[in-house]
């Protein structure tokens, strides 16, 4: 008897494991309706409600004002119910679309984050889709998240340059064959870093013939004689940072004015030195500065910044020590995190008031580059580079729309560049990016307004006081829903909560600041 309970309760636990690893959301639907929200539909539209959507199949069929505010709604005025439909009552709630993060990696095995783990942060803070710019083989991943086996975004594929290649490429017709093979595997663009300038024309030139994107980290070993200009006229799509913009605005010298002991390999020479860079550019809106500007807008080029995975660069103790890294960085993470030689943005090794002042610096003339890009009609996206420098998948997210807020952005058009501006830069708009009929159904759902306060998108919610004296956290994201299944955002963080629990238990892990020993 004992055998046979120790059997069945074996049984149960495998099941409990299994059904835990497996959540996969709630649904799809042949209809789904979404009741009573304040609509923020991406397009840098004002609010309105109280709506309802309507969602068949995964397309959005009906939009529907069912009244006004304060006012009983009529149900008679509602969209009905159909036999099997869901029903979601968001009543007061505020319906976005789904977020595009424009630079996501999914892990790494130097970090130690597994693509379960980055997905569900990803999810829990409202990211529908992700551009994957080099990294992890992600054609299958992708494959999985598009038939919804596996609670992840929607995957676009951008292949590092010169990636699986058998030997280095060298000339412009080994260039063209590598771009040709990239598309026949699946991937939905390319990632440059830098190339012998021949090979980047030919590498884009056959890149823009299939009709695939691009991007670029303008590597210094690079840029000097290929920046953001030469890329953007050679087809390129988009930038990532801002490595190749000052370059492209200098107007008193060719190179950066690196320090004569200066060894790209160092990563606090490589960083430090990168937060002088955009004082040696043109003055902002200079005639130099203007016409690269005006250059950039005319070949619809879009800027990704991820200010971001910069800012612990201007403020390293506040990066360290963000609040929701107790409970969702893994112990791997921390330990990259830390000051190295080796490990990539682990340039701590001796950061201090002088570089922190310089990349305040750095960041007030590369707002303001930005936000006049932005002002001038430029598209301007949401992306993150997240696991590196501090900055945790999902949770640098929110922290990006802040900054572009920070850089001078209307909370309209922080919306805008997190939705619908990162569907047009990816070729996806007529898809995803707005909330409008015919569109696929990926929302955000929050119970307070973003607009208002866009700490509320926070998967660790926002501090306020209560009108009865009492400190409060709002609840952060309600739903996420990708494809019309439905995602309980505090499900997925505490699927990562425990995560983090288990590996912090199996390798005795506590948190230490760096350098203090016991």
């Amino acid at each position: 008897m004992t055998k046979k309970l120790s059997i069945l309760f074996s049984l149960v636990f495998v099941l409990q494991t299994f059904s835990q690893e497996t959540y996969l959301g709630e649904g799809p639907f042949n209809q789904l309706i979404i009741r009573g929200v304040t609509l923020i539909n991406g397009d840098g539209a004002p609010p309105r409600g109280p709506i309802d959507i309507v969602v068949e199949n995964n397309k959005i069929t009906q939009i529907k004002v069912v009244g006004y505010p304060g006012v009983e709604i009529k149900e008679s005025s509602r969209p009905k119910l159909r036999s099997g439909g869901r029903e979601l009552d968001a009543s007061g709630m505020y319906l976005l679309p789904g977020f595009v993060d424009m630079h996501g990696h999914i892990g790494g095995n130097a970090q130690g984050a597994d693509p379960e783990y980055v997905f569900k942060l990803w999810m829990a803070h409202g990211i529908t889709s992700v551009k994957q710019p080099s990294g992890r083989n992600a054609i299958e991943l992708k494959r999985q998240s598009a038939a919804n086996e596996i609670v992840a975004p929607r995957i676009f594929e951008y292949t590092g340059f010169g990636s699986g290649s058998s030997k280095p490429i060298s000339t412009p017709e080994m260039a063209r064959a590598w771009v040709r093979q990239n598309a026949k595997n699946g991937a939905d663009g390319i990632k440059f870093f830098g190339a012998e300038p021949e090979i980047m024309e030919a590498a884009l030139d056959e890149n823009k013939k299939l009709g695939l994107r691009s991007t670029a980290h303008h590597a210094q070993l690079s840029v000097a004689r290929w920046n953001v200009l030469h890329s953007a006229r050679a087809g390129m799509t988009s930038m990532e940072h801002w490595y190749g913009l000052p370059e492209a605005l200098f107007n008193d010298r060719s190179v950066q004015n690196y320090p004569l002991d200066y060894n790209y390999q160092n990563e606090q020479h490589r960083f430090e030195e990168a937060g002088k860079l955009w004082k040696q550019a043109a003055a902002p809106f200079s005639d130099h500065w203007n016409k690269v500007m005006n250059e950039l807008l005319e070949l619809d080029f879009t800027l990704d910044p991820t200010f971001n995975i910069y800012e612990a660069s201007r403020d390293l103790q506040r990066a360290r020590r963000a609040e929701w890294h107790e409970d969702y960085t893994l112990p791997s993470l921390w330990k990259f995190y830390e000051p190295s030689k080796i490990s990539h943005g682990s340039y701590w090794h001796y950061w201090g008031t002088e570089q922190e002042v310089e990349w305040k610096k750095n960041f007030k003339l590369w707002m303001t580059f930005i936000n006049e890009y932005k002002n001038r009609g430029g598209r301007v996206t949401v992306g993150t580079d997240s696991g590196f420098i501090y900055q945790l998948y999902g949770f640098a997210y929110p922290r990006e729309m802040e900054l572009l807020r920070e850089a001078g952005f209307h909370p309209l058009e922080v919306i805008r560049a997190a939705t619908l501006n990162g569907a047009e830069a990816l070729g996806w708009d007529d898809k995803i990016g707005s909330v409008q009929i015919g569109k696929l159904a990926d929302f955000v759902i929050v119970k307070e307004n973003p607009l208002v306060n866009l700490k509320v998108l926070y998967g660790t919610g926002a501090i306020k006081l209560t009108k009865d004296n009492e400190v409060v956290r709002t609840e952060g994201i309600k739903y996420t829903i990708k494809d019309g299944i439905i995602y309980d955002a505090k499900r997925l963080l505490k699927d990562v909560k425990d995560m983090v629990d288990a590996e912090k238990a199996k390798t005795g892990w506590e948190l230490k600041q760096p350098g203090i020993k016991d």
